[in-house]
């Protein structure tokens, strides 16, 4: 922690006893996926006797609570080997990717894999239905998942949301979830909403639902009094953009070279992150917009980071068009999401467009960039709309 960051919290006090509590029930635990796992286990593990697992957590509340620190912070230190923390926007793209190999299997192939799941399980299973062969592949991958940014957007994600976690609990995986938005906000107003309430009911008897919901913007407080949009590309600025990741990240600068990197499943191929942690990720322009990214690409982006760092942002002419279209389509993306942007750049954001076929659109680009560096915007939730 920064000297002066650490404040008294009664919100985040209370999370922290549920996560001692829940630190306590796991230690030894092993959920049903797994104990059932030959005969031996299974004599012992009858279906009238196999203990309850313990109660997962849900985080919730505004940008900046400091969710994402306690679940890390939990996370860490969890009693269990096999666990996995991962965004829930990239964890949904894996799942996705899960059913169409599944849907790829041919009729023998699935019928063999439900036999086995049955014997496995003691339970009759539909031949149609790849849920628990997904499932019990994610409980044998994680005794403990959590998960950062839970949100609910869409029909397709809603139905398979439910039932996959439903079949995560049933085979005894403990979930830890923050999320900006309460469990009856999940999928609000979406269509056909009635068939996804059963699971909300049932998030909220298998998992100890907190809120934090104090005054305080953590992440917003550590980039008070910060620039955000740094000129020119120098060694100076670029140093700077590296002192806030840091700050950021709750890391020391003696540790840049132990910053992870990490990927995006994009329509079923690998976007790689150069750096990333706590929710931030840092690129290169060049890696961005010099390379054949799309919409999807910076859609994927702007839904697992709530911040992102791009360094050495260049002025636009018509030589570098297919550039400059790559970036409007990128910070239109950010700005959507409500993604917080700190960047250097050659120029400032009014002198970026020089010459080309795109200074119209371009002008919505350099109106948002400025927007982008605003206390409204910066303390605006990650995933929520603009307001205007």
């Amino acid at each position: 922690m920064q000297d002066g960051e650490l404040k008294l919290d009664a919100d985040q006090a209370g999370a922290v006893a549920a996560l001692e509590r829940l630190h306590h029930e796991l230690s030894g635990y092993t959920p049903a996926g797994i104990r059932k796992n030959g005969w031996f286990a299974r004599f012992f593990y009858k279906h009238d006797n196999i203990p309850e697992p313990p109660r997962g957590i849900y985080l919730y509340g505004g940008v900046g609570r400091g969710k994402s620190m306690l679940m890390d912070l939990f996370y860490g230190v969890a009693p269990v080997e096999i666990k996995r923390r991962v965004h829930f926007h990239e964890f949904m793209l894996e799942i996705h990717h899960h059913l169409k190999a599944w849907h790829r299997l041919s009729s023998q192939q699935r019928k063999q894999t439900v036999k086995d799941l049955q014997n496995m399980q003691g339970r009759k299973i539909d031949l149609d239905d790849p849920m628990p062969a997904i499932g019990q592949q994610i409980a044998r991958q994680a005794v403990l998942l959590c998960f950062d940014e839970l949100q609910v957007s869409d029909i397709a994600d809603a139905m398979v949301v439910a039932r996959l976690f439903n079949e995560l609990f049933r085979q005894g995986v403990v979930v830890v979830a923050t999320s900006n938005r309460q469990p009856d906000d999940l999928y609000k107003n979406g269509l056909n909403r009635h068939r996804f309430v059963p699971f909300i009911d049932h998030v909220k008897a298998v998992m100890e639902v907190i809120a934090l919901n104090g005054p305080m913007d953590y992440r917003y407080d550590r980039l008070k009094g910060i620039d955000t949009y740094f000129y020119p590309v120098n060694e100076q600025t670029t140093t700077a953009l590296s002192t806030v990741f840091f700050r950021l990240t709750d890391r020391s600068v003696e540790d840049r070279d132990k910053v992870p990197s990490g990927e995006l499943i994009v329509q079923g191929r690998k976007l790689f992150v150069p750096k990333s942690a706590r929710g931030v990720a840092v690129f290169s322009f060049k890696r961005l917009c010099a390379n054949p990214l799309g919409p999807a690409d910076y859609l994927a982006i702007a839904r697992a980071y709530h911040t992102v760092i791009v360094v050495a942002i260049p002025q636009f002419t018509h030589e570098n068009a297919s550039e400059a279209t790559r970036f409007i389509h990128f910070i239109d993306a950010l700005y959507e999401h409500g993604v917080k942007l700190l960047c250097s750049a050659a120029v400032p954001p009014e002198l970026l467009y020089q010459s080309g076929n795109s200074g119209f659109e371009f002008e919505r680009t350099v109106s948002r960039l400025v927007e982008m560096q605003s206390k409204d915007y910066l303390t605006r939730g990650h995933g929520k709309p603009n307001p205007g």
